[in-house]
């Protein structure tokens, strides 16, 4: 009989990987990890909880924009600050599945430490599901149709994997339990435990929804476990940089419980999201040293367009600032934006690309 999936053939569990492979990757990851923890030392207590927040509200909005969801990055930002004690207001957010989602990246950073358990993972799906009325919260799945992951449209769907049935998933979440638990003390490893666990859990797919941002979630704990502390990078940003490369690895490694190939795949993404970490936090350096250096001669309007450009990060401010979106930032008039702009590059703030009508800016770092 045909068994076209990890979960169905004899070695289940028994996964099998280039040990060499395994190894490569741990000295790099350990060296990246040194090196952007010691940026996040040099930073001042401001600037490592400015680093902090920042990362989990990546971590939230690209979790969720690998699931085809966009959350409003206000209200993620303000569930963060609420959750972690330094923003203290009475609003209630508009969208429910940003707070569940901000609350869920708290949470996880909080109880990196403890041991995973059923009640746990329901509460991790509770927070990560409000907002939502459509499928069973805080319980695994109990529908007798197949758990299918599928594309296409109607008369034209392939299937690319089908997770064990429902009524087998109490059972296997509870081998899947111990197996994390124990193998806690059992693979040294961080990225190797992590990698298994993400496919593992992914191949059950235990939940009616949610299973891809708790799966990485369950990688991000893994990797906090064996660091001692909680990550400093944000893994769903590497992955979502290519989202097809990422469903694609991750099917083909369903197929069979030999994972040298997944493996490979997952130490680039946490490689490539070290790398993304260290841009971040370089990021604040420069923005702490240009805000010592000019905070004091900008004026109210300059301020607000420039923390506005300082909220996109590394990336820059898309397209760069020009008249029309100072005057929307701002709401000043066309003549008092283009006098702002004009001091700004003459004094050094900005940097000024083309000419004309299309003349734009971005912030001297």
């Amino acid at each position: 009989m045909l068994k076209p999936y990890n979960w169905q053939q004899d070695d289940w569990l028994q996964f099998k990987y280039n040990k060499e492979l395994a190894e490569e990757v741990l000295q790099l990851f350990s060296a990246n990890t040194g090196y952007l923890k010691g940026f996040q030392d040099g930073l001042s207590d401001e600037e490592q909880l400015e680093s902090l927040i920042k990362l989990m509200m990546k971590e939230a909005l690209k979790t969720s924009i690998i699931e085809g969801e966009v959350l409003s990055k206000k209200d993620v930002l303000s569930s963060i600050k609420k959750k972690l004690g330094i923003l203290h207001s009475s609003e209630k957010l508009k969208d429910k599945k940003a707070e569940g989602v901000a609350e869920l990246m708290v949470d996880v950073r909080k109880t990196f430490k403890s041991p995973l358990s059923e009640e746990m993972l329901f509460r991790w799906h509770k927070k990560l599901m409000l907002g939502s009325n459509d499928v069973l919260i805080g319980g695994y799945r109990n529908h007798t149709e197949p758990m299918q992951v599928i594309s296409g449209a109607m008369g034209k769907i392939k299937v690319h994997f089908e997770a064990p049935p429902s009524i087998a998933i109490p059972l296997e979440m509870s081998r899947f339990i111990s197996w994390f638990n124990e193998t806690e003390n059992e693979i040294s490893n961080p990225v190797l435990r992590a990698a298994l666990t993400h496919l593992y859990f992914e191949s059950l797919h235990p939940f009616e929804d949610g299973n891809g941002r708790i799966g990485r979630v369950l990688a991000e704990k893994a990797l906090s476990q064996g660091l001692g502390s909680p990550v400093l990078f944000s893994l769903s940003a590497a992955i979502e940089s290519d989202k097809k490369a990422y469903y694609q690895s991750l099917q083909k490694a369903q197929t069979s419980n030999e994972v040298s190939k997944w493996l490979k795949y997952f130490n680039s993404m946490v490689l490539k999201a070290q790398e993304l970490a260290k841009e971040e936090v370089k990021f604040t350096v420069k923005k702490s040293q240009f805000f010592k250096a000019y905070n004091h001669l900008l004026n109210n309007r300059q301020l607000k367009a420039v923390n506005r450009m300082f909220e996109e990060g590394p990336e820059g401010f898309e397209g760069g600032m020009n008249t029309a979106k100072y005057m929307g930032i701002t709401k000043a008039s066309k003549a008092t934006s283009t006098r702002d702009l004009q001091e700004a590059k003459e004094l050094g703030w900005f940097l000024q690309s083309g000419g004309g009508r299309s003349t734009s800016y971005q912030l001297n770092l």
